[in-house]
């Protein structure tokens, strides 16, 4: 299995071919366990006020969305800043 670093570094460099599950695995080491989960969606909280969520979801073939690896991606920026 993958370090987490090494799961960021290829969400990163490639967000379009991200897996869903890494994602899921990178937001549950930073943002904890997901408020929601068990559908297609997992809503993760975030330490911030204002738009305090970040949401994933699955799309075709397991693959993650690449807007959503994005924002997850700024998400972990803000959070380290």
């Amino acid at each position: 299995m993958a370090s987490i670093p090494d799961l960021v570094k290829r969400l990163r460099s490639s967000p379009q071919n991200a897996r869903f599950t890494d994602l899921c695995r990178v937001c549950d080491h930073y943002f904890g366990a997901p408020r929601q989960q068990g559908t297609s969606h997992r809503v993760y909280r975030t330490p911030w006020v204002g738009d305090p969520r970040v949401n994933v979801q699955c799309g075709s073939g397991g693959k993650a969305k690449p807007y959503q690896v994005k924002q997850v991606l700024s998400a972990i920026v803000k959070l380290e800043t």
